[in-house]
């Protein structure tokens, strides 16, 4: 036979596509403790997407791609009166709750946002809902919602915690694509041999590059590309289960497959199996609307404001030891030129900490940034690695999340070297922030909502019963709104 062919012989599927599959299609969640921070973590996504709702750099990415479209039996977006095909819902879904970088965090070899999924889910747990009752079935429940959220966690998590898609210019939404891939196609009625097509589709796209995360072009697309990925994720899960072919060795084909082209012919391999770990130990942003590798500093920051407030112009020298993902992220100087380039600068998060005593999402637009005492703050920080804080950051049983400030006078005194090596939303810290996430939740819901609606949401979203018995239709209805705010 002439070596000038390729032989024709197709192997068996992929062993992560089988894992993934096998996980979403047959295991049962059954730990509390992950169904008890999955309605956390629904909550405080919720509210997330409300906020993002009083930025019009926001609100212009939502509504039906042609304005004026009535889609019957529409999807709900939280906070607004939009009825959207269930790949623009899930846009607009993920977009609003990720414009802010507020929402829960995940930090491994690959760091991300498991909550970006909710984008995905919700709106097909909507969409399919409507379904059902247009047949005469029971609409899903809000169980079901959270159950999906609890496996594309554990999807994107784990894949997480081994295989670094940063270190070859990949963006982790990639994982948010993958992940929810899996839950919408099993929320659609696919079997494992569907999920497996399907998931296979999401692997063989183009991938986000982490281009617009870093300088010196970061920019707003970070704020909707989770809404890109669930959408992407829903487009595809829909096309599968229309009978559309999979691709069972797209991650290991040589030459053509993921492995070899996206990732520099490393394998992607898992460290443990998938159960609810991630959704159990997931990060919360409780505090601050910043990137979770300056959570802490801007606590210290914060903590350090009383004392310096009035020595501003005293100050000679800014000392921040930190750890290596926070330098390869968001350690930078020059020009700062939009919220998202500021709000991915560790430099500019640490001062406005010290100049004002908190941070909001405010503190990232033009007003606030002309303040010129915050670039003089960033001229005096000089940032060092801590060994230690880099090394604990990925220990499994620790994964902290260290910074240190010292703030240096003139005079040639100093304050105390404030350190933060867990966030509030920490799994460590965790009794101490659910009440903050409660009322962070109920203060998002104030931005849309008159008082009497707030109570009414919150007794009905705190109460773990009554929110997994509650229809995905009912809890939709909460959110609705009879004309948008903006």
């Amino acid at each position: 036979m002439s070596n000038n062919v390729e032989l024709n012989i197709r192997s068996g599927p992929d062993s992560l596509l089988v894992e993934i599959a096998e996980y979403v299609s047959k295991q049962d969640i059954n730990s509390e403790i992950a169904l008890s921070t999955a309605r956390n973590c629904l909550i405080d996504t919720i509210g997330c997407g409300l906020l993002a709702l009083t930025f019009p750099a926001c609100t212009k990415m939502l509504g039906p791609i042609v304005p004026g479209t009535s889609v019957p039996r529409g999807v709900r977006v939280p906070g607004t009166n939009f009825l959207l095909d269930p790949v623009k819902g899930a846009f607009d879904i993920g977009c609003i709750i990720r414009w802010l970088d507020y929402n829960d965090t995940w930090l491994a070899a690959e760091w991300g946002h498991p909550s970006d999924n909710l984008g995905a889910i919700l709106s097909i747990a909507d969409y399919v809902s409507q379904e059902n009752v247009g047949v005469g079935k029971d609409p899903l429940t809000m169980r079901d919602v959270l159950e999906c959220m609890i496996m594309a966690h554990e999807i994107q998590g784990v894949l997480a915690l081994t295989n670094s898609f940063n270190r070859v210019g990949l963006d982790h939404v990639v994982l948010v694509k993958v992940a929810s891939t899996a839950v919408v196609t099993k929320l659609l009625g696919g079997n494992t041999d569907q999920i497996m097509d399907a998931v296979s589709q999401a692997w063989v796209d183009g991938q986000s590059l982490r281009t617009y995360r870093h300088a010196p072009n970061a920019g707003s697309r970070k704020s909707w590309a989770a809404g890109d990925a669930t959408s992407r994720a829903v487009r595809l899960a829909l096309i599968t289960l229309s009978g559309e072919m999979g691709y069972p060795s797209v991650l290991s084909a040589p030459t053509w497959g993921f492995e070899d082209v996206s990732f520099k012919g490393e394998k992607l391999s898992l460290s443990q199996p998938f159960g609810s770990y991630v959704m159990e130990n997931v990060l919360f942003k409780i505090s601050f609307p910043a990137e979770f590798h300056a959570q802490t500093a801007v606590e210290a920051a914060v903590a350090l404001h009383p004392q310096i407030k009035d020595r501003l112009d005293e100050i000679s020298n800014i000392e921040v030891t930190t750890h290596e993902s926070a330098i390869r992220i968001i350690s930078k100087s020059g020009e700062l030129n939009n919220p998202a380039d500021r709000d991915h600068c560790l430099q500019y998060m640490i001062a406005i900490g010290l100049i004002h005593g908190d941070l909001i999402a405010e503190h990232y637009e033009d007003d606030v940034a002309g303040d010129p005492r915050v670039d003089e703050l960033r001229e005096k920080m000089t940032i060092k690695e801590d060994k230690r804080y880099t090394d604990e950051y990925l220990e499994a049983d620790k994964r902290s999340i260290a910074n240190k400030i010292q703030i240096f006078f003139n005079d040639g005194s100093a304050t105390d070297a404030i350190e933060v090596e867990y966030p509030i939303g920490h799994k460590r810290r965790r009794e101490e922030g659910i009440p903050v996430l409660e009322n962070k939740f109920k203060n998002n819901l104030g931005k849309i909502f008159d008082d009497e609606k707030v109570d009414s949401i919150l007794s009905k979203c705190l109460d773990q019963d009554e929110l997994e018995a509650m229809s995905v239709l009912d809890f939709q209805e909460l959110f609705t709104v009879e004309e948008n705010s903006f």
